[in-house]
């Protein structure tokens, strides 16, 4: 009953915009094509309940389409269901299923070309190649969609949201799993990623490449093959964000490569192999996070540089930091780290000796992996300790001047 009122509160709101034109079975009109033909811009089509099986559908005009509970097109495994190309249109409470596969055409349930202000709200996209598929777009809004593939590998598998050489988009409240990866950008700016879930996807739970000055913010990835990659962009915020359970050899919390001019702050790094993996990456600061029982919390290679670490919380973390060389020009300071055993004498909360967090046995295993089966031997305990009284391997500027004697409230 409250979905009924729901539809009729949208008719009467949209109703001053166009007409209104229903699909059914048992309708005069009762292909979507055909309604799709007949309206004008600005019309509301409602295609109500049933399985609409009509090849690929295309929309050049300003419509919006909204389906009754369970309305479903279906593709049949061979057709792209929905080809939006204009400006101005709606698409809510529909479901997708069975699109077509075509490597050289990119197939998708749903696809948004040369698109402005399109709306895709509250639809279910099921067994897709790719579920959602956006190019050379602006103003779109991607919301409350629930995608779920069928992960096969990565060269069968298609992205469950898709964007490239796009700008405002808004990505929000959606649930994707089961695909290459989540959420993909690429050439694409000042847009929003937030409040996703995005689990158990065959690569990443986010991607992005060549993307400057974008947000996602309140999301979880969480349980993806390779974690989330952030790669070759600038400018972007990563905010109260959680990254789980992302294990395996290549996988990480997130990997950040040549990345620039970007902040990390109030995110979880929760059971990863390693929590935040870094490459090339320069001015980054990274704060108020929490990095919990990882295998690695940090890993900072060579290439980075004039990066600050500050006012973090490391706790249960095989090993809280971990790099490939010697110099170091990344500064860490105000963490909490619960691998300190030095004092505080003077009582004002921060630590009175420096915490290298870099262990030797960490740089042992980055010049020879096989070393971890080793882990919590007494061997290691004892190449720790005598590091620590007698350093020599670990790179003697990686410290924290400045620790925290407590857990932080973040």
């Amino acid at each position: 009953m409250k979905y009924f009122f729901t539809i009729v509160f949208s008719f009467l709101l949209l109703i001053s915009f166009g007409n209104t034109i229903i699909v059914g079975p048992a309708q005069p009109i009762r292909s979507l094509k055909k309604a799709i033909e007949a309206a004008r811009n600005k019309d509301t089509i409602l295609i109500l309940s049933g399985i609409y099986k009509e090849g690929s559908i295309i929309v050049t005009k300003s419509l919006t389409l909204i389906g009754e509970k369970n309305t479903v097109l279906d593709g049949e495994k061979k057709y792209e269901i929905l080809l939006i190309s204009g400006n101005n249109v709606v698409v809510k409470g529909m479901q997708f299923r069975n699109s077509g596969y075509s490597a050289m055409n990119d197939f998708a349930s749903i696809k948004l070309v040369d698109c402005n202000n399109v709306t895709l709200e509250n639809n279910t996209v099921i067994h897709s190649y790719f579920a959602i598929h956006i190019s050379n777009t602006t103003n779109a809004i991607i919301r409350g969609n629930k995608i779920t593939g069928i992960p096969t590998s990565e060269q069968l598998t298609g992205n469950g949201i898709h964007l490239w050489k796009s700008n405002n988009a808004v990505i929000e409240n959606n649930h994707i799993q089961g695909h290459r990866d989540g959420i993909y950008f690429e050439f694409v700016t000042q847009s929003q990623i937030r409040n996703n879930l995005s689990e158990k996807n065959i690569r990443y739970g986010l991607h992005f490449m060549f993307s400057n000055d974008d947000n996602y913010l309140d999301n979880t990835f969480r349980n993806n093959g390779a974690g989330v990659a952030v790669m070759y962009s600038k400018r972007v915020r990563m905010e109260k964000n959680h990254f789980e359970e992302n294990w395996g050899a290549s996988a990480y919390g997130i990997l950040l490569k040549d990345i620039t001019d970007s902040h990390i702050t109030f995110n979880t790094f929760l059971k990863n192999t390693v929590g935040v993996h870094m490459e090339g990456s320069s001015r980054i600061e990274i704060q108020k996070n929490s990095f919990r029982n990882n295998g690695w919390a940090i890993k900072v290679q060579a290439s980075c540089d004039d990066n600050v670490f500050h006012h973090n919380n490391f706790t249960g973390n095989s090993f809280d930091v971990g790099t490939n060389g010697t110099m170091v020009l990344n500064k860490f300071y105000n963490n909490y780290w619960d691998k300190y055993d030095g004092y505080d004498m003077n009582k004002d909360g921060i630590g009175d000796i420096a915490y290298h967090p870099v262990s030797m046995y960490s740089m042992i295993i980055e010049q020879n992996p096989t070393t971890l089966m080793l882990f919590r031997s007494f061997m290691v305990s004892l190449l720790d300790k005598a590091e620590k009284a007698i350093p020599s391997l670990t790179p003697q500027n990686l410290l924290d001047d400045k620790p925290m004697m407590k857990i932080l409230k973040l």
